[in-house]
């Protein structure tokens, strides 16, 4: 034990201050938990190398559920800040409720006829199983606000309003009925046709198509709108996602057949009547999200914070990776997607999130026995 201590000392003696700092920045995220158990001054030094050196950015995560039982869900992350695919193991398998679903932030969700399963960790590490909505619903929008998650739309066509809103308080863990949809969203109240984007105290329902946009507050239970988003006639398709307290909306431009440009606008106020363009796609990865096709009819976004992922929902191969910084992008990529394969096209359904990992996540995921981290592969931003 003596021995042991001296040997520690004396590798802190060796390595210590700047130059450990500088070193650690180096190394991937998940090297660094057992690296700050070393001693306290390794633990400082870990932690002041995420703060001044090579700081985390978020993970975009890629959960496939196969098509068959036991219909099976894994998952892989993507680390941009140690350039790493990793594979989340998890100790004990999800249990399957019905198809996998999110809605461009966190959460993930299964929605049956007698179960609402939902998920909203960073790496999904604790599902939880409820009673589902008192509406039936096969493709409705789903989003966290504060402590609530909201339902909405998506139902059945034997029930008697498909534009029904129902909530879900997580501290009370009851439902409860409020104000429909809009009207005017009655043709195209689900997932599928609508862009959803949520802070803590708002969700925002864009129309994919026509741009139009509605707000709702699960507070007074109200909903606002129509709100114009769309500054340029020429786009044909738009989604939008929360960084920080600003709504981002990525938009194609031209038509479906002669894409001209993929745009990204930053929108703030408290009806986002402020809009700045803030970067333009370049033309070559254009090309590269419509792969072999002619033709480019919609796009799909992971956003945290301030790295946003865009992807062909046809083909999801590669990825767009943008950056954005205080004045607009300050970087443009393309990520080979390691989830996907031509096996993995057919035979699993793939869902996206994305979220901040830390070591504190990390250390829980370890600490609790629930989940491991292996490397897959260099994830090369080109």
């Amino acid at each position: 034990m003596i021995k042991e201590q001296k040997l520690r000392e004396d590798a802190e003696a060796d390595i210590r201050g700047d130059v450990l700092e500088s070193i650690l920045c180096h190394v991937p995220l998940i090297y660094l938990l057992p690296a700050s158990h070393v001693s306290k001054s390794w633990n400082d030094a870990v932690f002041s190398s995420l703060r001044h050196f090579n700081k985390p950015k978020p993970w975009l995560i890629v959960h496939a559920q196969t098509s068959r039982p036991p219909y099976a869900i894994t998952a892989l992350a993507y680390d941009p800040r140690s350039s790493l695919w990793l594979r989340i193991n998890l100790k004990a398998p999800i249990e399957y409720v019905s198809a996998l679903r999110s809605s461009n932030s966190t959460l993930l969700y299964m929605l049956s006829l007698s179960k609402f399963s939902f998920s909203f960790g960073p790496l999904h590490l604790t599902w939880h199983h409820v009673d589902p909505p008192l509406v039936w619903r096969t493709d409705p929008i789903v989003a966290v606000v504060g402590r609530q998650i909201i339902v909405a739309g998506g139902a059945c066509d034997f029930e008697d309003d498909p534009l029904s809103v129902e909530i879900y308080d997580l501290d009370t863990r009851k439902w409860d009925r409020c104000e429909s949809m809009p009207a005017i969203l009655k043709d195209s109240a689900a997932s599928t046709w609508l862009s959803v984007a949520a802070n803590t105290k708002k969700l925002y329902v864009m129309e994919q198509v026509s741009g139009i946009t509605y707000s709702f507050d699960p507070s007074s239970r109200i909903w606002s709108g129509p709100l114009d988003l769309r500054h340029d006639q020429n786009i044909y398709f738009s989604v939008i996602g929360i960084s920080g307290d600003n709504l981002i909306m990525v938009g194609l431009l031209g038509n479906s057949e002669i894409v001209k440009d993929v745009k990204v606008w930053e929108l703030k106020g408290e009806s986002f009547e402020f809009c700045k363009e803030i970067g333009v796609m370049p033309k070559e990865l254009v090309e590269r999200l419509k792969r072999e096709h002619t033709s480019l009819s919609s796009i799909k976004i992971s956003l945290m914070d301030d790295v946003l992922y865009i992807y062909n929902p046809e083909e999801p191969e590669e990825l767009v990776v943008c950056e954005i910084n205080g004045t607009g992008v300050s970087r443009w990529g393309i990520l080979k997607n390691t989830a996907v394969s031509d096996w993995s096209r057919v035979g699993e359904r793939l869902v996206l999130t994305c979220a901040n990992v830390g070591l504190g996540d990390l250390g829980k995921a370890v600490g609790s026995g629930k989940g491991s981290f292996s490397i897959v592969n260099k994830g090369i931003l080109q």
